[in-house]
């Protein structure tokens, strides 16, 4: 693509997040309400006829896996191995549900608000394939967890160890764990196990109370860059749209309270999608310097993509002279979990710095000066070239 285009799509990007940064898009929130309607009309302007689609969701993480956790740990203080068992292994399955994209039992007890989805159409309408490009654009609150100044440490004193990192660290295990040890001095009748249980359990409630007392942060990389691609590919598309290829461009709310927009997505879409002619393309967190392709993901259990569509967008990458990093994989999830579950052909675009982190990752810095806008057109580029290959162009 010639210099003055990859210029334009910059120029589009940035206009975008900083119009969409300027206001609160907490997720399940008028924010995130007027966000979807600006994103629609925008992707109608740029010939991606567009719809926004309301969804329920809770709209938050803290307060499921807080009240998960306290239960267990208040459950540990009691003289019951039966109420460690029964509290400890219900609370457990909970937290593995909630976590890795499951139907969230645990939160159908909990109150629900209206989230949107925004779902355009783009390419050759007819096409007998499609490609489901994913974004979102509801956005995080902060916490001391997320604070940049640990991987730059870790970066800065340990960089061999850096260097050897594959894997960012499991957040969410000692989230299980709680509850999982809980259950098991239930079986046991073991007193240092309920003792650590408790401990793990009332730790994570009180981590989890912090992040429901913080701001929402402005989110531009995480996720309005992703916003941008879906904005930029519906311009390329229009002024060419790749034969015998569909593309919806979905941009989901509620993504940060784990998913909740792209699975009420999933409810009502996945049933007109065949897998076999289906292949989604998520963009999350591409405003670091390093355009990065996830080899895989998963809170608890870790799942890889598939390796051929992996290696396919390493191509299209490189027929557009665009740097990749490969073989990273997050203890995080994202909007692909849902799709990849679901058994759909799934590759997940994201970003880092140089200490394997997004920059700014749900941090009050995550404003829309601190977006790396090459790597935001960088994705776009490779995102039109991965649905050229798809349709055997």
């Amino acid at each position: 693509m010639a210099g003055s285009d990859t210029s334009e799509l910059e120029r589009q990007a940035r206009e975008a997040v900083e119009h969409l940064a300027s206001f609160e898009r907490g997720s399940a929130s008028e924010g995130e309400h007027r966000a979807a309607r600006w994103i629609a009309a925008r992707l109608d302007e740029l010939g991606a006829p567009a719809v926004v689609e309301r969804e329920s969701a809770h709209g938050g993480y803290w307060l499921p896996l807080g009240l998960m956790t306290l239960v267990a740990g208040l459950a540990a203080l009691l003289r019951s191995r039966l109420a460690w068992l029964v509290a400890g292994g219900t609370m457990a399955a909970a937290v593995a549900d909630d976590t890795g994209g499951g139907p969230k039992l645990f939160r159908r007890l909990l109150p629900r608000r209206p989230t949107w989805n925004v779902v355009a159409s783009a390419g050759d309408p007819e096409g007998d394939r499609t490609v489901v490009v994913v974004a979102h654009h509801d956005a995080a609150h902060w916490s001391l967890l997320f604070s940049p100044v640990v991987p730059e440490f870790i970066g800065r004193k340990f960089p061999l160890a850096l260097e050897k990192a594959d894997t960012t660290p499991p957040v969410i295990f000692p989230v299980f764990a709680g509850p999982l040890l809980v259950f098991l001095a239930g079986l046991t009748g073991s007193g240092l196990l309920r003792r650590l249980g408790a401990f793990l359990s009332f730790g994570a409630a009180a981590v989890f109370a912090e992040i429901g007392s913080r701001s929402v942060v402005p989110g531009a990389n995480d996720n309005l860059s992703g916003v941008a691609v879906l904005l930029g590919l519906a311009g390329l598309l229009r002024d060419r749209p790749v034969e015998g290829v569909r593309v919806l461009l979905v941009s989901t709310g509620s993504e940060e309270s784990f998913m909740e927009g792209m699975q009420a997505f999933g409810r009502r879409h996945f049933p007109r999608l065949p897998p076999d002619s289906t292949t989604f393309i998520c963009v999350d967190t591409v405003g670091s310097p390093t355009l990065m392709e996830l080899e895989g993901e998963g809170m608890l259990l870790m799942r890889d993509y598939p390796a051929a569509l992996k290696d396919l967008v390493s191509r299209a990458a490189a027929d557009e002279g665009v740097e990749l990093v490969r073989g990273l994989r997050f203890r995080n999830a994202t909007d692909g979990l849902i799709s990849m579950k679901a058994g759909y052909p799934t590759v997940m675009l994201g970003s880092v710095t140089e200490f394997k982190a997004p920059a700014n990752y749900h941090w009050p810095t995550d404003t829309a000066d601190r977006v790396d806008y090459r790597t935001v057109a960088d994705a776009t580029l490779v995102c039109r070239r991965t649905i050229e290959l798809l349709g055997g162009r």
